[in-house]
């Protein structure tokens, strides 16, 4: 009888584990594509430079960036509409489409580093391969994954993608590392204020609580209820409590993954790059190359992977999210459950995202200027969609019996000036 309970147990184990993985959804796709190439960038930047100063930030911003998440995907599940179909319906049109227009102009910039990142990584793994062959190969064979999978196929494939983010995780753990040190530079706060920190934290927060996760979150929560047979707007409003519930384990998982590789990002390069004097990194494979004579050759194997995977799962997060901003804006037909001749707009709008990320690379563009331009643009937008996020999530109105909690309403807020502080504080600080 004990062997016929244990086996039962087992069998029960695993079928909610089965059960678990096939519920993961946006929200783990939306944690895993935060950690792309350009993030990669910062965070290895800041461990290179200040060592484990700043990594409190993987732990303090946590709460905040998955509560944002939370409430754009709880818009989206009771609306049954995207965040930017919601915030013309709800605020003035001209404020929406300058900030689709920034958002634009940051994930385009954000797209070419990655592809340039990205080709890199593979020049570590392959010395000889062109590099103009390999960002235009990866920039035109992801436009193309985007436009001709069926969404369903595609986000499985996503899905296998976020597996590239452990390799960052494995880094840190086959490499000798001060646990004790890590653990109070984890938990407790501490800046300088210096111009060069600023921008860092400026980083860090504008490619953890990016604007283009927004709208990527809300227009993806859609395109599973669509593809659940929940074609028409009627069909999709309201929802319940158990699956607000499934909804909030999905990002809060993803977003934990996130903040998770971001905390070992920084620690690898704190214990590796920054006690041996090398304190400026300029992209992800800089920091995969310079890891080589200081952790071996089986690190860097496993941050240039890293590197590929989150660009290959970041690029058509980021190019969609431009194309779901600025159809919905505009009110043009929009989803990547549509095929392209019935949404044109919609799919040519992440095809000029892509091929001008691919033209960037072969301008003489600086990637770290790039990336921080891209950071200053999410840093103006933020602030100006978290309102609209955290007011239309709070509304009785809108929202019902799902409206923010009081705790979850703070924690926007603080979310929404702590944004705000930095973009002024960077921008001062730069110009």
């Amino acid at each position: 009888m004990k062997e016929k309970e244990l086996v039962e147990n087992t069998e029960s184990l695993s079928k909610d584990k089965i059960d678990y993985l096939k519920k993961i959804g946006p929200g783990v796709i939306t944690g895993a594509a935060d950690d792309d190439p350009s993030g990669i960038t910062t965070y290895s930047q800041t461990g290179a430079q200040y060592g484990t100063g700043l990594l409190w930030m993987a732990l303090w911003i946590y709460p905040l960036v998955s509560t944002v998440q939370e409430m754009c995907a709880r818009i989206a599940m009771v609306t049954g509409r995207g965040l930017a179909s919601n915030i013309k319906r709800n605020f003035p049109k001209k404020i929406l489409y300058i900030c689709t227009i920034l958002l634009f102009f940051a994930n385009t910039l954000n797209i070419g580093a990655d592809l340039g990142a990205m080709a890199k990584a593979v020049q570590l793994l392959a010395p000889k391969a062109s590099f103009v062959f390999l960002v235009i190969f990866t920039g035109i064979a992801g436009l193309l994954l985007e436009i001709i999978v069926p969404y369903r196929i595609y986000t499985k494939y996503l899905k296998w993608l976020v597996i590239a983010v452990f390799s960052y995780i494995v880094t840190g753990l086959i490499i000798h590392m001060d646990w004790s040190l890590l653990l109070r530079d984890g938990i407790i706060p501490h800046i300088t204020f210096s111009k060069t920190q600023i921008l860092l934290i400026t980083g860090i927060l504008g490619t953890t609580i990016s604007p283009y996760l927004f709208f990527w979150q809300t227009s993806e929560e859609i395109e599973e209820e669509i593809m659940d047979g929940k074609k028409t707007l009627a069909s999709r409003k309201g929802t319940t409590h158990s699956e607000i519930k499934e909804m909030r384990m999905d990002i809060w998982v993803g977003m934990f993954l996130s903040n998770l590789v971001m905390f070992f990002i920084i620690a690898v390069c704190a214990n590796t790059l920054f006690v041996n004097g090398i304190t400026n990194i300029e992209t992800a494979a800089d920091a995969a190359l310079a890891l080589k004579p200081l952790a071996g050759s089986f690190a860097t194997l496993l941050f240039a992977i890293g590197i590929i995977g989150t660009g290959l799962l970041a690029i058509p997060v980021l190019a969609g999210s431009t194309a779901y901003a600025i159809t919905e804006s505009f009110g043009w037909k929009e989803g990547l459950y549509r095929k392209w001749k019935t949404a044109h707009a919609f799919y040519g709008v992440i095809a000029v995202s892509i091929i001008i990320g691919i033209i960037l690379n072969f301008i003489g563009i600086d990637p770290i200027k790039a990336l921080l331009y891209s950071a200053i643009a999410n840093g103006i937008v933020a602030p100006v969609i978290l309102v609209f996020i955290v007011k239309i999530s709070s509304s009785q109105k809108i929202m019902g019996e799902f409206k923010n909690k009081p705790i979850t309403k703070t924690l926007g807020w603080i979310a929404t000036i702590l944004m705000s502080i930095t973009a002024v504080a960077a921008t001062i600080s730069l110009f």
